[in-house]
């Protein structure tokens, strides 16, 4: 499985180490998930979703139906 957020899309940043000399080699961003565990209360079910600290808020804005609703449309989630 990948290190892609299920909620907002969010996937690693490449960038780079800048040492004091100021010589650069390359590194990763990652993103900072949680693999967490929701009820879905209109379905009666317990769904698992691999979100990060920004889905995590995200959900708690919109509700988790209107977070999952949104994710589907933009392509981020299969199926729910």
């Amino acid at each position: 499985m990948s290190r892609i957020c299920q909620i907002t899309g969010k996937t690693a940043q490449v960038g780079n180490n800048v040492s004091h000399s100021k010589r650069k080699t390359k590194r990763t961003f990652e993103v900072n998930l949680f693999d967490k565990k929701f009820f879905l209360q209109e379905e009666n079910r317990w769904i698992d979703l691999r979100v990060s600290a920004a889905g995590l808020r995200f959900i708690n804005k919109l509700g988790l139906k209107k977070a999952l609703e949104k994710a589907k449309s933009k392509g981020f989630i299969k199926n729910f």
